[in-house]
């Protein structure tokens, strides 16, 4: 068995990913639609079953894990500090469903070629994760709620958490 040596901010968006999939899913679905590799699908499976944030099947989401994860650790595991303006794909309280209830103030992006908005820029979890969020938009409202939760203030994660319990459970 392989030792674990932590979780990499690739497993958060693939375990975000199969809990919008319908069982059973398959590492290539998964490896297609977040444009990368089935090896590094695999392997994020594993360490994430070795977290205890897979089931023992490597298939089924320990949802409620994955929740206190995010709400309760994600900020201090993969920190973030908005960066330089630049355009991109709007991300945290500036895209939805958050946005429909936080107006104003400085907007936060995924650089992205493609990106309409002008505003700070977040990395994001991995690099190809605007381009799959561009496709998924159950992936990118996840996604923005879990940046949500890195950069915001109190109110902006208060928001976001009671947005993915909602959307987790």
């Amino acid at each position: 068995m392989k030792q674990h040596n932590g979780m990499r901010p690739l497993d958060i968006v693939v375990l975000l990913k199969i809990t919008g999939m319908k069982e059973p899913w398959f590492l290539k679905d998964v490896a297609d639609s977040l444009r990368i590799s089935r090896s590094e699908v695999s392997e994020s499976v594993q360490r994430s079953a070795m977290a205890g944030l897979l089931a023992a099947d490597k298939k089924t989401v320990m949802r409620a894990a994955l929740k206190e994860f995010l709400i309760h650790g994600i900020r201090y595991v993969f920190p973030q500090v908005p960066g330089t303006l630049t355009r991109g794909v709007p991300t945290a309280h500036s895209a939805k469903p958050l946005s429909d209830e936080i107006g104003g103030g400085d907007a936060f992006v995924w650089p992205h070629i493609d990106g309409a908005v002008r505003g700070q820029a977040i990395t994001p979890l991995y690099p190809t994760v605007p381009d799959a969020c561009l496709a998924d938009e159950r992936l990118y409202e996840l996604l923005a709620l879990v940046d949500a939760l890195r950069v915001g203030r109190a109110r902006e994660r208060e928001l976001a958490v009671k947005e993915l319990e909602a959307r987790l459970t």
